[in-house]
């Protein structure tokens, strides 16, 4: 699960997503990492991870094509369109997709890591 080169971690995310694998999705953020829930509407630590869980409980893969990655010295900008479509373990159908923009920083260890999860992306609030 280290990732060297930010363009994987989107690929890295979605193993660890599919394996319903919060631990690992986890270790792929620093500690203090935001997640954006919907614009204006920002989580950390527990609230992060809660939010994590609670798509991982849908138990409907996710599929991630990366559109780009740029990166400026320890710091990369990775934009990649998202698509969680399936059928829940209740029968009910899910289909949620759009476009992230996340951003993610080399750590002293080489290894990236996301530092803000931004699914809704370029939504407008």
């Amino acid at each position: 699960m280290a990732v060297s080169d930010p363009a994987q971690l989107p690929e890295v995310f979605v193993e660890a997503f599919n394996a319903k694998d919060l631990d690992a999705i986890d270790r792929l953020f620093e500690p203090e990492a935001v997640r954006v829930l919907t614009p204006g509407v920002v989580v950390t630590g527990d609230g992060r991870r809660q939010a994590t869980s609670s798509f991982l409980s849908l138990g409907v893969p996710i599929d991630i094509s990366v559109r780009h990655t740029y990166v400026y010295d320890d710091i990369a900008l990775v934009i990649g369109d998202f698509v969680i479509d399936g059928t829940k373990p209740d029968g009910e159908q899910v289909h949620i997709e759009g476009t992230a923009t996340d951003v993610a920083r080399r750590g002293s260890d080489g290894l990236w890591r996301y530092v803000i999860d931004n699914p809704p992306g370029v939504e407008r609030g």
